[in-house]
């Protein structure tokens, strides 16, 4: 199952038990459904938690009349979809009008007069995702939609998305498709909306992600570091020995100081070593700025001794 389906499902097993907020719930699956006129009410879903919360709250609210259309066994995504159709023109114009809409209406929009309280904001909201809502696996990165079929709902979700106390989300729309889309892409904003909608455990499957992807990246970059570092002490060894090489074939190697042949002694034998490790066994023991300190004098050195044999020659 995707996490989208396992979040509805989530929401779907928390049931407002006051009829007020079950008609919230209700109306919000109504007027984001496939239809919702004076003659006509058809809810379509592809998830089967939705398509039977959705026939619980209209049977027990209002007893209608009505088809259903299941998929047939083995059908999946899109093939996968159920649909309910009220079938008596009387239920659906009941029901129209119970939510205080009027046949006469030129564009359909939500009736603020079914959300009168917080409580019921809340389930309105919760009946809003369960109609037209999706969130993406956490995996793959943090999306939350509304996917609705005319702008003016579109608007009308935003703003009372945006009026929620609980939390702060910065819900933004956009069309796709011949569809509008009230979306949010903040990972913090989708576990409060999540929590806030009943799907308390999709929220902290999000928070747990997210907290594991951070500890990779740490240590993904911890490990990027280090692997530069390892790059660069290589690199810097290497001119390093190239040098001390250069001196002993030229002859002019134990010209060095002995405080300097001594670290060229030790940088030659032990070329993986860190600047620290080769400071720590001398005796006494320098620091590592110390070292390089005296690394770059016998790479000095060595540039000169060479710049003198090329003029010499």
């Amino acid at each position: 199952m995707s996490f989208s389906t396992d979040t509805k499902r989530e929401m779907c097993q928390k049931l407002s038990t006051r009829v007020p907020l079950q008609h919230a719930e209700l109306y919000a699956m109504l007027v984001l459904g496939r239809s919702f006129t004076a003659d006509s009410i058809v809810f379509k879903t592809e998830n089967e938690n939705t398509f039977s919360h959705f026939i619980f709250l209209l049977n027990k609210l209002f007893k209608p009349e009505f088809e259903v259309v299941a998929p047939m066994r083995g059908e999946s995504g899109r093939n996968k979809t159920y649909t309910v159709t009220l079938t008596s023109p009387g239920d659906c114009r009941r029901i129209f009008e119970y939510y205080g809409h009027d046949s006469r209406e030129v564009n359909l929009r939500v009736n603020r007069a079914n959300i009168e309280d917080e409580e019921q904001q809340r389930a309105f909201v919760r009946g809003a995702f369960l109609a037209c809502g999706s969130v993406t696996d956490p995996d793959k990165g943090y999306h939350l939609e509304f996917a609705v079929s005319y702008r003016n709902l579109c608007m009308d979700i935003c703003r009372i998305v945006r009026e929620i106390q609980d939390c702060s989300v910065a819900i933004k729309m956009l069309s796709r498709g011949g569809t509008y889309i009230a979306y949010v892409k903040d990972s913090e904003q989708i576990t409060d909306l999540l929590t806030y909608m009943g799907a308390v455990n999709a929220a902290m499957n999000i928070m747990g992600t997210k907290m594991l992807k951070q500890v990779r990246n740490s240590a993904n970059r911890r490990a990027n570091s280090e692997i530069a570092n390892l790059q660069k002490t290589a690199s810097a060894s290497a001119a390093q020995i190239k040098a001390i090489k250069r001196l002993k074939k030229s002859g002019k190697y134990n010209l060095l100081p002995d405080e300097l042949k001594t670290v060229a002694a030790l940088r030659y034998d032990y070329p993986e070593l860190t600047l620290r490790q080769l400071g720590e066994m001398l005796d006494p023991p320098i620091s590592r700025s110390g070292v390089n300190h005296r690394l770059e004098k016998i790479i000095r050195f060595a540039e000169d001794e060479s710049v003198k044999e090329e003029h010499h020659d």
